[in-house]
């Protein structure tokens, strides 16, 4: 991390005494903004169906207060709105204060919900005790996307420490209680909020940067396309000595089909997804084999540069298969075998076009006749931003001057679906997607973590970012 007395800009290009006040500020907050982190962290606040939503609940309320405690907000409330099919949606927390003397409004998103933890014996501290090690700080949601939630937070109050509390700018913050699970509820949370969450400026803080000393803007995302197959080939399991070699299993059939997905150099073959044509920025395949944790001697698929194979062509990945574990399989001709399938698809594709050409696929490269069904269908649009607009020059800007580098224009493999939902509602509104997390911090994976350098750097570009909109006429 830069130290107290160390500036990030250069001698040319020395901070304004405004801006200079509001990196201090950041600075001398840093520590309570790392235990505001490290309480939030210790909520399971787990947004799938099958875990506790009284984890959900007591996180959106441990945010509200967080942000009332301000005492910047005119309101902040925790609401909830339903899903597509009526069901309640999880709780969000939403604080707005009105802009003042032309001032514009921005609108600060972030999620405080988390992905599930997976094995406890995968992580090397507990996943919901926030840890520290070195420059990291280790727990589910310390950097996904908590840590998102407390950029937003101490941006404000360094902005307010270094203008005073009564600034002129517009700030609505909408943090989502289950971007995890899909956002489900989220249109209609927009449409039932929309006066409140109107704004000249989005920023969405979940996404990466560059590395931990280089940030990013993220400019281009992959959409998805995520359902479950179910592959049945018989009424019920038989025995595979009697009937194996004769009678094909579900599991033969499953994994034939699944092989078919992709071509011998692991690029994916399903007719109708589409690349995008965008040059790159140089990526090594060392780089590659660090970040993502290859093992010595497995090769890389894919053909092309290796971030046009991660931001700009499609995936295909089985993710999870429901079959008898190792320790309970009998010999037995399996009937039935389900498997969870994610597609990322590049960026100008629609996503219910790339779900008609998986599923023409699936039904043509079908072997011996298995009956198959595709349902828990999730969609999610792809998205490129607009670069050209004075939000975007200002963000560059404000994140060359906290982190003392200019920032890189990314793509990302992952996708956010819910950014086009907001440019659909906001069509005015400039995006600009930002982030805490960096190539090392494994989020939604077991020893998920947040590099504390990364974490001041994010804060300090958004404080500036915000100081300067104040200013704005």
């Amino acid at each position: 991390m830069t130290g107290p007395t160390d500036s990030p800009f250069s001698q040319e290009t020395a901070p304004s005494p405004r801006d200079a006040a509001v990196l201090a500020a950041v600075e001398a907050a840093l520590p309570s903004s790392i235990a505001e982190l490290a309480g939030l962290v210790r909520i399971p606040s787990v947004s799938w169906s099958a875990f506790d939503p009284a984890h959900v609940a007591a996180s959106a309320d441990a945010v509200a207060t967080l942000f009332r405690e301000t005492g910047l907000f005119e309101s902040v409330d925790v609401r909830r709105s339903t899903t597509a099919t009526g069901e309640e949606g999880q709780p969000a927390v939403l604080a707005t204060r009105p802009a003042k003397n032309g001032r514009p409004t921005v609108l600060l998103y972030a999620h405080h919900d988390v992905q599930p933890p997976g094995a406890e014996a995968d992580w090397e501290s507990p996943a919901f005790e926030p840890t520290v090690r070195g420059d990291r700080l280790y727990g589910r949601g310390a950097a996904d996307d908590k840590a998102g939630v407390l950029s937003h937070l101490a941006a404000v109050r360094a902005l307010a420490e270094v203008a005073g509390p009564d600034f002129d700018l517009g700030i609505a913050v909408f943090i989502e209680g289950e971007e995890e699970f899909g956002s489900r509820s989220f249109q209609n949370f927009l449409r039932e909020n929309r006066d409140r969450l109107a704004a000249d400026v989005i920023v969405v803080a979940d996404s990466d940067n560059w590395d931990e000393n280089t940030p990013s803007l993220t400019v281009s995302l992959r959409g998805n396309v995520t359902f479950r197959l179910t592959v049945t080939t018989l009424e019920h399991a038989s025995h595979s000595g009697m009937f194996g070699g004769a009678a094909p299993d579900a599991m033969m059939a499953a994994l034939r089909l699944a092989a078919s997905f992709h071509d011998d150099a692991g690029s994916v073959a399903v007719a109708g997804l589409v690349t995008r044509d965008a040059e790159t920025p140089e990526y090594t395949e060392e780089t590659l084999r660090a970040e993502a944790g290859l093992l010595e001697g497995v090769t890389p698929v894919g053909t092309g540069s290796i971030l046009s194979r991660l931001w700009n062509q499609p995936s295909l990945t089985v993710t999870g298969i429901d079959a008898p574990s190792v320790a309970n399989a009998s010999n037995t001709l399996i009937p039935s075998v389900a498997l969870r399938v994610s597609v990322r698809i590049a960026p100008g594709q629609d996503a219910r076009e790339a779900l008609d050409a998986v599923t023409r696929h699936i039904r043509s490269h079908t072997p011996f006749g298995a009956h198959v069904e595709i349902d828990e269908v999730d969609t999610g649009s792809p998205f490129l931003v607009d670069t050209s607009g004075w939000a975007v020059a200002e963000a560059e800007r404000a994140m060359a001057d906290a982190w003392g580098r200019p920032a890189v224009l990314a793509g990302i493999g992952g996708s956010i679906p819910f950014i086009p939902q907001l440019v659909a509602e906001f069509p005015e509104a400039q995006i600009l997607v930002t982030g805490v997390e960096d190539p090392h911090t494994r989020a939604h994976s077991p020893n998920e973590s947040l590099h504390l350098g990364v974490f001041k750097r994010a804060i300090g570009a958004q404080a500036l970012l915000l100081a300067r909109l104040n200013d704005r006429e």
